[in-house]
């Protein structure tokens, strides 16, 4: 006969065998999933223009220099709130000495002059933007930095929608696929993870790119489209 002990021993013994299988039944089910990431992707038209231009002036002296730089910056900028351009706001304001080669007397650099540059950026319509830069150039500015195009947020807002929706439905499509051809029967999702939208702007245009163009022709500016992109993965038990 077996005493109290033995008896107590063996089932301690009993429960672990039981919790190991248990165990290693749960951890059997947990290894049967499949795990798939789809991919979405959602173009917009760009519909808006950021533009930085400004006012470029090379002098004798720096009190020369910065009165011209002012006088046209107001020019410019009048022209701008006139158009009611959103977000205008100065971007830099420099005033450089500029020199020209070194004494050999002294060894030093000969100073020649002053460069006087002020910046601003506005937000205005991709149809508005050829207009306005002419429109500026002509009130006084000399240089256009460059323009990013965007769509609104509102717009960008519901291609990211859009393009999680796609990419959920692909990622459930590519794991249909893989659990039909092996003969497998899908029980439930039970992990879903979600990469943030990924947002991709056309090429902005750089300085080189604009020249002054004809009083009559406004400078054609060609803004493409935005892209949107997303993934999902999922993870499937089966």
């Amino acid at each position: 006969m077996l005493g109290i002990k033995s008896l107590g021993k063996l089932s301690i013994v009993a429960s672990l065998f039981c919790s190991t299988l248990t165990s290693s039944a749960i951890a059997s089910e947990l290894l049967k999933t499949l795990t798939v990431t789809g991919n979405g992707l959602e173009k917009i038209p760009s519909t808006m223009a950021q533009v930085e231009l400004g006012v470029e002036i090379q002098g004798k002296t720096a009190t020369e220099v910065q009165q011209e730089v002012a006088q046209r910056t107001a020019a410019v900028v009048e022209i701008l709130q006139d158009k009611d351009v959103e977000q205008l706001q100065t971007t830099g304001v420099q005033l450089n000495p500029t020199y020209d080669r070194v004494d050999p007397r002294s060894n030093q650099r000969v100073l020649v002059g002053y460069i006087g540059t002020n910046t601003v950026s506005f937000q205005v319509t991709t149809e508005q933007v050829g207009k306005m830069l002419d429109g500026a150039v002509n009130a006084g500015a000399t240089r256009v930095n460059g323009v990013n195009f965007t769509a609104t947020p509102e717009a960008l807002f519901t291609a990211k929608k859009e393009a999680l929706r796609q990419a959920s439905i692909n990622a459930q499509e590519r794991a249909d696929v893989v659990l039909e051809s092996l003969d497998l029967t899908a029980k439930e999702i039970v992990k879903i993870e979600v990469d943030a939208a990924r947002i991709r702007s056309p090429q902005p245009l750089a300085r080189e790119q604009f020249a002054v163009a004809d009083s009559a022709i406004a400078t054609p500016v060609i803004p493409g489209e935005q892209t949107v992109q997303a993934e999902v993965t999922l993870q499937i038990s089966y």
